[in-house]
């Protein structure tokens, strides 16, 4: 989509990483000390259509996620995924956020 914020930073944002069909860059405004996102290649709009994802792109992206926080010396992290407006969704592209570097209170 070319109108799409995480389209337009997957091929031209600065990355912190990146792997066949996926990047990671910083969030512009971190929750966390280390506060990354991980943006896949295909436009999908929302964790809701994670099964347009193959067995093979789940286990790339899991991958990814991990040897981005090792990347980043974080041994204790936490990854989030939000789906839909109601859980705090406002850009839809599929995107994970790597977060650490300080301790992350438990979630209620």
């Amino acid at each position: 989509m070319s109108d799409c914020l995480f389209c337009t930073l997957y091929r031209d944002g600065d990355h912190v990483a990146s792997t066949d069909g996926f990047v990671a860059i910083r969030d512009i405004n971190p929750q966390a000390d280390v506060h990354l996102l991980v943006i896949p290649e295909r436009h999908i709009a929302s964790f809701h259509e994670i099964e347009q994802f193959s067995p093979d792109e789940d286990k790339r992206m899991l991958d990814f996620i991990a040897d981005v926080a090792a990347r980043n010396d974080l041994s204790d992290y936490r990854v989030v995924v939000n789906a839909g407006p109601g859980a705090g969704q406002t850009i839809f592209h599929l995107h994970w956020h790597v977060l650490g570097g300080r301790s992350i209170g438990r979630m209620a």
